[in-house]
């Protein structure tokens, strides 16, 4: 079977490795591989912290995949030999003042209702496990099973695991998808070529609804989500664990890796395909980092990022065939694209090779934004 995947961030590349070990032969199209939002992303692995009311299916998703990381980082690093910056230690979500602390409260409430366990700290109890925290701190909740990874490893790593099992990679931008008999055939590049598929995989993030050759409506309408994001370096230990914060009901993180930087995100701007970075968006988010974290602006600067994530109208990921016969979407993962990297591409690889496809991908279906099925 001859698969044509458009978009090489880690969806596209997590993907791209499973639908070749099961024994397709797949093309890769990205001008750009390996980077994107995948390039900017902090890589906290956090399916509790971030949990929203409502957004119980989406939990659930990240949940299957937080806990498939560690065999799925095992098998990558052992095929590729190169590290990825996996961490098990936990998140701590900490409360600046009194209606932070409140909001995290709701929160655990909210999360010991569906059976997640949460553990409630003091602010002493913060600073014990996080001893730069700032005095004020009210308290906060631990999340021990949560993690994260390096986006800047991790995308590397699947890319030469794509390498290792004779994936081709085609460093052009498709233009077009290839129709033939109303049915998708092939991918038309820039410069002409036509790649023909059997199946075509759209993962091309923010961009999956800016190419032609598609029906009206094909394609869920995917939005640009900007954030910015902002990298620090220290010598001495400052984090121990990655931490989120809220300050007067914004949110911060800090990601801290073992070779010293510490990632601070990020801004969440509804500004289309904007990626300038602004003195508005950094000052926003040193302010509230220094807040949680005062010896921060001790810290060495080492860099300034914005990336644009793929959101879909319901902020949840759109995964699964389209009403256009061989024609898959993967793309809308907005916020949580690192996090489902696993179990995405298990549920999207299973759906292009006729495979058992996991039961949490039911949710996540194209047509739920149909007409019929919204009505």
């Amino acid at each position: 079977m001859q698969i044509v995947i458009i978009g090489a961030g880690v969806i596209g590349l997590a993907t791209a490795w499973r639908t070749a070990a099961g024994g397709a032969a797949v093309t890769l199209v990205d001008p750009a591989p390996a980077s994107g939002a995948s390039a900017v992303a902090a890589g906290m692995l956090t399916p509790v912290s971030e949990l929203t009311y409502g957004e119980e299916p989406l939990l659930r998703l990240g949940l299957a995949s937080r806990d498939r990381y560690g065999a799925f980082v095992a098998e990558l690093e052992e095929l590729t030999g190169l590290d990825t910056g996996y961490r098990t230690d936990g998140i701590i979500e900490v409360a600046f003042d009194s209606d932070d602390l409140r909001h995290l409260d709701d929160l655990r409430r909210f999360q010991e209702s569906l059976g997640i366990p949460a553990e409630a700290l003091t602010g002493r109890e913060c600073r014990r496990l996080e001893p730069m925290l700032a005095p004020g701190v009210r308290g906060g909740l631990l999340a021990p099973e949560d993690g994260s990874v390096d986006p800047r490893r991790l995308a590397p790593a699947l890319l030469a695991a794509c390498d290792r099992l004779g994936v081709r990679l085609v460093r052009r931008r498709a233009e077009r998808v290839v129709v033939e008999n109303d049915a998708a055939a092939g991918v038309g590049l820039d410069d002409g070529t036509v790649i023909p598929a059997d199946r075509v995989l759209l993962a091309a993030g923010p961009w999956s609804g800016d190419l032609g050759g598609l029906p009206p409506g094909t394609v869920p309408p995917v939005r640009p989500v900007k954030g910015q994001v902002i990298r620090l370096r220290t010598r001495a230990p400052f984090l121990r664990r990655s931490t989120r914060g809220l300050v007067r009901g914004s949110s911060v993180y800090l990601v801290p890796r073992a070779d010293g930087e510490i990632v601070v995100g990020a801004t969440q701007e509804e500004l289309g395909f904007d990626t300038r970075v602004t003195a508005g968006g950094l000052w926003e988010l040193l302010r509230d980092a220094r807040e949680l974290l005062p010896g921060i602006t001790e810290l060495e600067f080492a860099e300034v990022t914005a990336g644009l994530r793929p959101g879909s109208p319901d902020n949840a990921p759109v995964m699964g065939p389209t009403a256009l016969p061989g024609l898959l979407v993967g793309t809308g993962h907005f916020r949580n694209g690192i996090l489902l990297t696993p179990v995405s591409a298990d549920i999207l690889s299973a759906m292009l090779l006729d495979g058992p496809v996991p039961e949490v991908a039911g949710p996540f279906a194209p047509d739920r934004f149909s007409p019929e099925v919204s009505a």
